[in-house]
């Protein structure tokens, strides 16, 4: 009978693992709403079309979705195998267990040699230089810049601007550049002003707008090792940076003190300012004629090089990651996989998607597609990324608290503002047990 029994039993296993294969042929990842999630619908269709496991990118506002998403992750809760997170979360997903540790399966998919170093180091890896990977470098993004072509090639602006500075006007090479050309233009009595920046100080829009002066006048925001902040984020290249952008700000349109990407493409689109600063991930608007009546006199240049030639962009995208409840995780190793593939990335740069992989980024046919691409293709190289660590938005608060009003009211000396900056984080690191 036990042999019996041991029989029907196994035969029970089997169509219960029968009916759990069943089951795992559907997939849901978790996204803001927003065009790129609906470009990645139309990939994962692709997926489905292939083999049969239907894949679902279920979205909500982006208002709501980090509070959405650590709801669901801190219930434990299975609704999500996989989730694009922004990333500023590895240290909080990580650390409290919501992300599956996908170190494996980077090194034996050889996923560091696939993608743009740098993605991987600030979509992927925590700690920093730990060798430890919780996602997939997905939705590349960073700060790029929009401007007004027509203007710039107007042959009297061009002859009135090298007048003027002594060369000629063209894309700037460097933030001095981007200030003259920002100057220059800045005419309030034409309704026409030099350039639109981040100021909003809600959530991250002020830190990746003033990240972009910082990393390129060869600033840092700390120790990413050490958590040291003291002499690195208030030392000298930092104060410079600052002053470099709080004099941008000087150049911007009237009302410009709460601004984010939305009012950065309506500086194109309604004729307000000659450059404007964005994410690569809003400039399709911007070489659409239906979205922008200036489209065909817009173009596009990468973050300008600092004064001693350094260039970085602030880094905005995300990766995605296997959520550690879900249900699903074999399939979604599966899933991961196809995605990595060449033609799958080719495929996602095709469908709008801003490709991480090396290979696409650095082909002719990639740095062609659009008016865009190749400053995002010389962007991607060259990114930064905020604090990961689990108390990120501890320390965005902060540097909103005292950037926001030095740039927007012109409060204090950045010496002063940014020697307060490094108080506070030093105050919430030691808070935490960082550096000690």
């Amino acid at each position: 009978m036990r042999t019996v029994t041991k029989g029907i039993l196994a035969g029970m296993g089997l169509m219960l693992a029968s009916s759990t294969s069943v089951l795992a042929q559907e997939l849901t990842i978790f996204w803001a709403e927003w065009d790129p999630a609906n470009y990645l619908q139309e990939l994962v269709n692709e997926y489905e079309a292939e083999t049969g496991v239907k894949v679902t990118v279920e979205t909500t506002p982006w208002g709501d979705f980090q509070t959405k998403a650590f709801t669901e992750f801190n219930a434990q809760g299975s609704a999500y195998d996989m989730i694009v997170g922004d990333s500023q979360w590895l240290g909080a997903a990580s650390t409290a267990g919501h992300y599956v540790d996908l170190t494996d399966f980077v090194n034996e998919n050889k996923v560091l040699d696939l993608m743009a170093p740098a993605t991987m180091k600030f979509y992927s890896e925590y700690p920093g230089n730990s060798g430890k990977y919780w996602s997939i470098p997905a939705e590349g993004d960073a700060v790029g810049w929009a401007y007004r072509k027509d203007w710039f090639e107007d042959p009297t602006e061009m002859a009135n601007f090298k007048a003027k500075y002594g060369y000629d006007l063209a894309p700037p090479a460097n933030w001095q550049q981007l200030t003259d050309i920002a100057e220059f233009f800045h005419r309030p009595d034409q309704n026409r002003y030099g350039v639109a920046i981040y100021t909003d100080n809600s959530y991250d829009a002020m830190a990746m707008g003033f990240e972009n002066a910082l990393f390129s006048y060869g600033g840092e925001l700390g120790d990413m090792a050490t958590y040291k902040v003291e002499g690195i984020i208030n030392g000298p290249k930092a104060v410079a940076a600052l002053d470099a952008y709080k004099k941008l700000y000087s150049f911007t349109p009237p009302g410009w003190a709460k601004t984010f990407f939305v009012e950065n493409n309506q500086a194109i689109t309604e004729n307000l300012a000659a450059m404007s600063m964005n994410y690569f991930a809003f400039f399709p608007a911007l070489i659409n004629e239906a979205s922008n009546p200036n489209a065909a006199g817009t173009g596009f240049f990468a973050n300008p090089a600092g004064p001693d030639g350094d260039q970085y962009a602030a880094l905005g995208g995300q990766g995605i990651s296997i959520v550690s409840y879900s249900q699903n995780k074999e399939e979604a190793f599966k899933f991961l996989q196809w995605f990595i593939k060449d033609e799958t990335q080719k495929r996602w740069a095709d469908l709008g998607g801003y490709t991480c992989s090396a290979a696409v980024l650095e082909s002719a046919e990639f740095r062609n597609a659009t008016p865009y691409n190749e400053a995002f293709y010389q962007t991607m190289f060259k990114v930064k990324d905020f604090w990961a660590v689990p108390e990120y938005a501890e320390l965005l608060t902060q540097l909103n608290q005292r950037i926001y009003p030095a740039i927007v009211a012109g409060e204090g000396t950045s010496q002063e503002t940014l020697d307060a900056l490094a108080a506070d984080w030093k105050a919430t690191f030691a808070k935490y047990g960082r550096g000690m």
